[in-house]
């Protein structure tokens, strides 16, 4: 048993570059089962709406109200989009917004490749990021790693410099990070040298403190 944690190695304002950046990384690690999935939170009605036209195949889903999900309540009688919809089932009525924001978005397990470019065109100043996982990390012997499977993974996150969403960032600042295992010895990371060397694969040094989620 164990968490992951994840070590920021790039930093831009520039999405295309910070794309390009998370792919070279990606594809250090890429294996037959890498997939790639698909996170944000529209905060307003706007970016919603926004975000129906430009990523119309992910999930939308609202806030629930205080009670809502009560056992009571039969299933098919809440509302759809508080279970999920895709982008054309948005509510277009403002009102029914109310103490529903943010909408959270997602799309899971899509090919590598696929997904990735229209999402960085259309999250806009929302906030979210792009997860590549499934990735192997090689064997490190000149500093005493062996590889990575379990928590292999590159997040790119958008609009925000952590993974919890907590500090979003008006100038569009793009964080890369690099995930492995997380193993605390006496307050040190012991697998946080694997971390800086996975990046120096790629060109790429960590720039900040790692991140669990």
């Amino acid at each position: 048993m164990s968490n992951d944690i994840a070590y920021p190695v790039f930093r831009t304002p520039d999405p295309i570059l910070a794309l390009s950046t998370a792919r070279r990384l990606m594809e250090f690690g890429r294996c037959e089962y890498t997939n790639v999935s698909l996170y944000a939170e529209f905060r307003s009605v706007d970016e919603a709406w926004r975000a129906a036209k430009e990523l119309p195949e992910g999930w939308f889903r609202a806030q629930e109200l205080d009670g809502e999900f009560d056992r009571r309540v039969p299933f098919e009688d809440l509302p759809a989009w508080l279970v999920g919809v895709h982008g054309s089932g948005l509510p277009a009525d403002p009102a029914e917004y109310e103490g529903r924001l943010p909408v959270d978005y997602e799309l899971l397990n899509q090919v590598v490749g696929s997904v990735e470019d229209a999402f960085m065109a259309g999250i806009g100043p929302s906030v979210g990021e792009i997860n590549w996982q499934d990735l192997y990390w090689p064997d490190a012997p000149e500093v005493g790693f062996l590889g990575e499977s379990k928590h292999a993974e590159v997040t790119l996150l958008s609009n925000t410099s952590t993974r919890a969403y907590g500090e979003p960032a008006d100038d569009h600042t793009v964080l890369v990070h690099v995930h492995v295992r997380s193993v605390d010895i006496d307050g040190r990371q012991r697998r946080e040298p694997y971390a800086h060397w996975l990046a120096a694969q790629v060109g790429l040094t960590i720039i900040g403190p790692g991140q669990r989620c």
